[in-house]
Parts: C-alpha cells; structure tokens; sequence
C-alpha cells in the first residue's frame, strides 16, 4: 500500500487525478447524506415546542359530568337531598414580557338524557345552583325558572333537557406572569327528599354534558331542541342558531310574506330541515326524507325530499307513466331515484268527458283523481295509520290566480294572490279552498325557499344560476304545484327543470312531491336535520 502511494506522489498526473476522485466522493457523501438526513432534522425540529417569555399560559379545565340516578338507597325516606357538584375551572398566567393578559370564554351546560317527571305533577324536585367565580349565585338562564325550593335555592329543572349557556363570553384578566388567576364555577344538581311519594321517579335518569371552551358552540337541533314539539324546534333553531337559515316572515321581514311564519331559505347544503317520516329505521331510507317548508301557526308544513315514486301514490288515479317516458333532459336532477319515480296528471282521468277542453284536463282541485286517489288516499293508506296520524286535515288555498299576478310576480306579491286572495275565475266548484291532509306545494312556496336576495326577482326568472342554487326546494325536474292558472280552466301551475316558475296543461304528465302539515302534537325526538342525521319524530 506504501509502494502504492509513494509511486502515486512520484506521478504528477496520477496524483493529480487521485485528489479528484476523492474530492468528488466526499462530495457525493456528502450530498447523500444530507440528503438522507435533512428531512429528519426538519421532523424533529417541526416537533419541538417552543416555550416563550411571550406566550400566556391559558387554562381550561372541565369537572366530572353531572348525573342523577333515583332509587330507594340514594333517596331514602326521611333522608338527606342526593347532591353532585362539578367545578369548571379557567385558569390564565400572563407572560413575562408583558405580565398582563386578557381573555373569555364559554361555559354550557347540555342536559342530554331526562327521564324524572313531577312526582305529584307539579313539585320541582331536581334543582340546579350555579356559582360564578365571585362565589356570587346565577339567578338568571334563558328558559329556566329560578326559586327556592323546600330550602334549595336555583332552577327547576325536573324535567328539563337541552343547552344552557352559563358564561357566554366571560372574561378572565390576569396581571402576573408567576401567579394564575382562577374562576370557578361550581355547578349543583339537587334531587330533593320530598314528603311525598317519589318512588315513580325510581329508575329514572339525568345526564349532562359540561362544555367549557375559547370559542362559542356551534349550535344544532341537537342542542335547541329536546324536549320540544317539532314546532317548537324549529322556532328554537331560529332564536338560538346563528346562521339557521330560518327567517321569521313578520311584518319588519323585507320582501317576506307577512305571515309570521318561520321558513327555511338558501341553498340545499346550507338548510338543515330534513326530517324522517314513515319510517323507524336507522338510518332512515332515501324515500323517507321529507323537509321542513317553515311552520304555519303552530304546524310545521313537510315536503318530500324527492319525487314521489308508484310504490308512494299508486299506478291509479292520476298516474299516467314513469316520468322518464318523457324523454326529457333530466341532467338537472338532483336526485338519486330517477328511474323510479312516477309521473302524473294534474287533473285528467277523473273527467267523465274528454272532448272539447276537457281533452286538457281540468284545473278544479276537487274533482281531481292525483288528489283525491294519488295522494289522499293511496299515500295516506301507504304510510301507515300510525304515521298518516300525525298529519293534520288542513284547509288548502286551490283557487289560484293569473299568470300575470303569480308567475311574473316576486314571492311576496304571489303569496298575496295566491293565498290571500286567491280566485273562482274558470273553477267547476266556484271554490278557493279545499279541505284535505295532503297536498302540493304552492308556488310562493317554492319562491321563498329561495335565499332573501332572489325575493325581488319574479318567479318567472328563478331559473338564473344565481337563484337556483340558492333555492333548496328546486329538484331540477318538472313538477307540479298546487295552484292553478285562473286565466283559464285547464292550466296549472308548475316548476320547470330550469328552476323558473310557469304553468302546463293539467294532461301533462310531471313529477310531484307530497306536502302536508303535522299536528302540533308531533314532537322532536333527535337528530341535526341534515340527510345524514335527519330529525326524528315521535
């Protein structure tokens, strides 16, 4: 190895070209191993937590969840109350450059499973105290009653469920970098021992959720609604959901219908007020997904979710084919089901006599088969009586009126022409309503289901892009409403696949949607309302 490099030193070229080959190799090991290593380096440096004399130490920490469970042991007779406390805790340190810090915070309470009831019906027997961290007792929480109750002060909540915001937005300052500053919240539940027969409550539960955090909680039905008839929910939704979508059509609401009622608007990934109906299975079946148009009064107005199918309405009636025997463009549907879903005539097969006008049909709601067989009869007999219960006979406005006071009119003008002063211009029946369980929408309906931006544009042009997707009932099919064209005695009112409003010849054969109003004793059971987690009722 000597000989070997002597001789190398003793060749200038060869030493020459020795010193660039081992230049060139350390060069590449180089290269390599950075290669190799720098992604590492980068890892393990991206997972180092740097801890800076700039950084506040803000603390939140939650207690254990409350939860009451009665039975002869924990609530024995004569005994003491049964009582469980939870203490929330935020805590802040300031920094130390400038020992000075400033924040808030959020803390709910979500009484989330309720089974107690009044056990001589009206006596509260489950009490609720809250403490700030001025050890000062809260008196006041939306739709909650404060009292003194045989020697406990709070709310009642005996038969309370849902969320209750106990701090919104508090604030907690710290002037120190090597002391906390503490807030406490202590949070009571009291079933009292009563001098009453309390055994009925035996068995029964009462579970809480506690949420103590930086930002405030995004709301859902979930939240707002136990407890409540669906009604109630949705009103709930409105007062107590930022951005629900819902809007409250009194007579300060711009463009509205003046109705004081509460209607979803905006696009259909933006409206949470799906609902199941017909059906108990989890998760509930594509055709049993209706959605809330709003409540009326106190009723809450359904629509179903997608076209009707044969299996819903019958192959009598009014049917006339599968609404693709139509050999129309369907590229806007929106749906899943188009192969199964049926179309109808408006009014056609239950005309004694088909010549003259009558070969178009009639468009009196009274003597038409789709109502009186399609829907109130084969739709009702096939949801089954326990669900057809749950839907009210209501008084449906069939009179209609022109094309030029509905079609080329914004929602408001239409619903004042359609449903407050319809007509009896070209009816057999000399009648503006009709008394039912089941119907079709109506076109203003369909115009306020739009966002509030498309309520100045006429009906007419809702097929613009920038209304139609913004409007959660439009399906992207032909379909028929309720409401007839009073202009002449055989034209109805529909929606076309662009999304615009206009009117066909009662014979035509369209798709349908069923629409009908649940008796105010319906209540909310569960779920958020949207496709996935739809709301159930009892």
């Amino acid at each position: 190895m000597n000989k070997f490099i002597k001789k190398i030193k003793n060749n200038q070229v060869l030493y020459v070209l020795s010193i660039l080959i081992i230049g060139i190799l350390l060069l590449l090991i180089a290269r390599i191993t950075y290669a190799y290593l720098a992604p590492r380096i980068q890892s393990a440096l991206s997972n180092i937590t740097t801890i800076s004399d700039t950084v506040d130490d803000f603390k939140l920490e939650l207690g254990q969840p409350l939860s009451l469970n009665a039975t002869a042991t924990t609530l024995p007779e004569s005994g003491s109350n049964l009582v469980v406390t939870s203490t929330e805790i935020a805590r802040l340190k300031a920094n130390s450059t400038k020992k000075t810090a400033n924040y808030n915070y959020y803390l709910y309470l979500q009484i989330t499973n309720n089974t107690f009831k009044y056990s001589d019906g009206t006596t509260p027997e489950i009490i609720l105290t809250i403490t700030d961290p001025n050890g000062n007792e809260i008196t006041s929480l939306d739709n909650l009653t404060y009292g003194t109750y045989n020697g406990v002060s709070g709310f009642d909540v005996t038969t309370k469920t849902g969320l209750f915001a106990i701090a919104n937005n508090y604030e907690i300052t710290s002037n120190s970098s090597t002391t906390y500053t503490e807030h406490d919240w202590n949070i009571t539940l009291t079933y009292l021992n009563l001098n009453i027969d309390q055994s009925g409550n035996y068995g029964n539960s009462f579970e809480t959720k506690l949420y103590l955090q930086k930002e405030e909680k995004e709301l859902t039905a979930t939240d707002v609604c136990p407890g409540k008839s669906l009604n109630d929910c949705v009103i709930a939704q409105y007062t107590g959901i930022k951005n629900s979508n819902i809007y409250y059509h009194d007579s300060n609401l711009t463009n509205g219908a003046g109705d004081n009622s509460y209607r979803y608007a905006g696009a259909s990934n933006q409206v949470n007020n799906y609902v199941c109906f017909g059906s108990n299975v989890a998760p509930c079946p594509a055709d049993n997904l209706y959605r809330i148009i709003g409540v009326f009064g106190d009723k809450v107005k359904l629509i179903k979710s997608d076209y009707a199918t044969t299996a819903l309405l019958g192959a009598d009636g009014d049917y006339s084919r599968m609404y693709t025997a139509n050999n129309w463009d369907n590229s806007a549907y929106k749906g899943n089901n188009l192969a199964n879903i049926a179309g109808y005539t408006w009014n056609y097969n239950g005309l004694s006599d088909h010549t003259g006008n009558n070969q178009y049909g009639s468009n009196t709601w009274s003597t038409s088969l789709l109502n009186k067989t399609n829907l109130n009869t084969n739709f009702i007999t096939n949801i089954g009586a326990d669900w057809a219960a749950k839907i009210d006979t209501t008084t449906w406005k069939v009179g209609g009126n022109t094309w030029e006071n509905i079609g080329t009119q914004p929602a408001k003008t239409a619903y004042q022409n359609e449903i407050v002063s319809p007509v009896t211009t070209n009816t057999t029946d000399n009648a503006t309503t009709y008394s039912a369980k089941v119907g079709l929408m109506y076109v203003s309906d369909y115009g306020f289901a739009a966002a509030p931006s498309a309520w100045t544009a006429n009906l007419d042009t809702y097929n613009g892009e920038a209304i139609k997707n913004v409007n959660w009932m439009y399906m992207g099919l032909y379909e028929w409403t309720i409401s007839r064209y009073a202009g002449s005695d055989y034209l109805a009112f529909g929606v076309y696949s662009t999304g615009s409003v206009s009117y066909n010849i009662a014979t035509y054969v369209l798709a349908l949607r069923p629409v009908f109003y649940l008796a105010s004793s319906v209540n909310y059971v569960s779920g958020s309302g949207t496709a996935a987690d739809p709301i159930v009722v009892n």
